[in-house]
């Protein structure tokens, strides 16, 4: 009973800490998107502090394409990561973000749990 309880126990705090290792590994991979984006102020892109879960085109004071504006976009874990595999190809046609697209998915899924992290 005592092991039952054990692995019980261990099976629910093992999506914690892969998570945390996930958000780890995705500030890693986050290191190439610091060209263009910071947390806390926009720059050559927006802002990224509370992207996850909020409407595309809404931080105040940043310059978006129509095509984004347009879009109807909230960022959830599916449009991220439809977004990060390929930002004009696949998700936004005529955006101005002309990154090519991260085409790893553990990468991919890493910068997500990051950015999950950024409030």
């Amino acid at each position: 009973m005592r092991h039952l309880i054990l692995g019980a126990a261990f099976a629910l705090l093992l999506p914690l800490s892969a998570q945390a290792q996930d958000a780890a590994a995705g500030e890693k991979a986050f290191t190439a998107c610091k060209a263009c984006h910071a947390f806390g102020k926009n720059g050559v892109g927006p802002n990224l502090t509370g992207v996850v879960g909020r409407k595309a085109a809404a931080v105040e004071g940043y310059s978006y394409s129509a095509a984004l504006k347009d879009s109807g976009i909230t960022w959830d874990e599916a449009n991220l990561k439809e977004w990060l595999i390929g930002p004009a190809a696949n998700k936004v046609k005529g955006t101005k973000m002309v990154y090519p697209g991260l085409k790893d998915e553990k990468k991919t899924a890493d910068v997500i749990a990051y950015l999950a992290t950024m409030k």
